[in-house]
């Protein structure tokens, strides 16, 4: 007879959840905290969120939240999917792309802007953003640890937006930037409540302490934003906790120094919580009312006219590139050995900015030097950039773009110069011709070690 699982009970709860945890749950959510603890012990719902400028044919119940949203049936086997190295797709949590709601409160996907995604790795809200602000806005994603930075760059760059950059600047530095930036996402560290479900890691490190040193450390952060934040600019704070001691509080704070609280249009359906205690303000998503992980937004808005935005800069790219797109102004300059492209339109506003943040790549890595040539660089395949008519195309199939992943060669009759890897008619890096065989350039630290998996493939695969 199959055991019954155990159930998480205020009253007689088992180790896996922290007592202090239970306590404070008790006491916030009285009644409706034994609702929450057993969807704990429940299974996460599977989301994703499209990439709209890689568009595939997929049927699947949308994310009420988010246009391009999408619950799944099951969790499939996501890594032996090429479309997801291709920057089709992005693993997300359903509750966290909350943040287009605020983006749409805010009328930041109306217009130009300047953006800056603070404590921007993985990657996840980064692209969400770049997927709702306008292709004219530019995107300066941040994060200062170098290993969780190389992740954001591969994030970014599959995603395939030519209008974003990479710092790895700490938040002080912010200081010689005053009301520069007209949206700020701030997803602060926090204690990490909201993924209990689907984190053992984040049950396991869960403590009093803890909540306290990162109540501490968003209380650091914040007046370097609010200071960086323009006029009429907005600030989005967000968590995965339930403390307010990290979410209200640190909300408080902000409307200490000016800031004026922004509503967002959310449905009742959704089961998203307003909610307001310790002088904040914001929203709530509990698993066992929303179907997702557990989260907590706040739009808030800086007094004062919005900045007219009208970025100028070079007006031409100064090389030409037979596998960049000519179509849009580029700036193309060398850094260490690297060519790189940002759009003309905001070369002068990211030197401004370059001479306080350490912007790490301060735009798409297009081409790398090899001895005394330039050679298409990743990034460049699975870039918006990529000029499909004026490079040779070899269409994977579902195995061989396994394979490619994995960093082996490719089979071929006549193989020679460069090439683009495809699948499904979308770029995801570069091959070089060696007669009877491809070589393979995808990138070491990129490749997929992976060969089975017990989880069924997506349901979009070819088999």
């Amino acid at each position: 007879m199959a055991r019954r699982p155990r159930r998480h009970s205020l009253h007689g709860h088992d180790e896996s959840l922290p007592e202090g945890f239970l306590i404070g749950i008790r006491k916030s959510l009285a009644a409706e905290s034994e609702l929450l603890v057993d969807s704990l012990a429940a299974p996460s719902p599977t989301s994703i969120r499209l990439n709209p400028r890689k568009p595939f044919a997929l049927e699947a119940e949308p994310v009420p939240w988010c246009e391009h949203g999408r619950y799944l049936a099951h969790r499939p086997a996501f890594t032996l999917d090429p479309l997801l190295h291709a920057g089709a797709y992005y693993v997300q949590e359903a509750s966290s792309m909350l943040i287009e709601q605020a983006v749409r409160a805010a009328g930041a996907h109306q217009r130009d802007l300047l953006a800056l995604d603070l404590c921007a790795a993985p990657g996840g809200k980064t692209t969400h953003l770049l997927s709702v602000l306008t292709q004219g806005s530019f995107l300066i994603a941040n994060e200062i640890d170098g290993k969780r930075r190389s992740i954001l760059a591969e994030n970014c760059w599959k995603h395939g937006a030519l209008n974003v950059a990479i710092a790895g600047s700490l938040p002080s530095d912010l200081q010689a930037l005053p009301d520069r930036f007209d949206l700020i996402l701030l997803d602060a560290p926090c204690s990490g409540e909201g993924l209990f479900r689907r984190d053992p890691f984040a049950r396991q490190q869960w403590s009093r302490r803890l909540v306290e040193q990162c109540a501490r450390t968003q209380a650091d952060i914040l007046p370097h934003a609010w200071h960086a934040l323009a006029p009429g600019g907005h600030l989005i704070y967000s968590t995965c906790t339930w403390e307010s001691a990290e979410n209200e509080r640190q909300v408080a704070r902000l409307i200490s120094m000016g800031a004026e609280p922004v509503m967002l249009n959310i449905d009742p359906a959704w089961g998203v919580e307003r909610t307001e205690r310790d002088g904040g303000a914001g929203y709530r998503c509990y698993p066992h009312r929303v179907r997702g992980e557990g989260f907590f937004l706040a739009l808030l808005r800086k007094p004062g006219s919005p900045i007219a935005r009208r970025p100028t800069g070079p007006v031409c790219a100064t090389r030409n590139l037979g596998w960049v797109k000519a179509e849009r102004p580029l700036d193309l300059a060398e850094q260490h050995d690297l060519l790189i492209a940002r759009p003309a339109a905001w070369a002068n506003e990211l030197d401004r900015i370059a001479a306080a943040m350490r912007l790490t790549m301060p735009g798409i890595p297009v081409a790398e030097r090899k001895g005394a040539e330039w050679v298409p660089h990743a990034a460049a395949a699975l870039s918006e950039l990529l000029q499909t008519g004026a490079v040779t195309h070899v269409e994977l199939s579902l195995a061989e773009a396994m394979a490619y992943l994995r960093g082996e060669t490719i089979a071929a009759a006549d193989a020679h110069d460069t090439a683009c890897a495809m699948y499904r008619g979308f770029g995801l890096g570069w091959l070089q011709g060696a007669g009877r065989r491809w070589n393979n350039r995808w990138p070491a630290a990129w490749r997929v070690r992976q060969t089975r998996s017990e989880a069924p493939p997506v349901s979009w695969s070819e088999y």
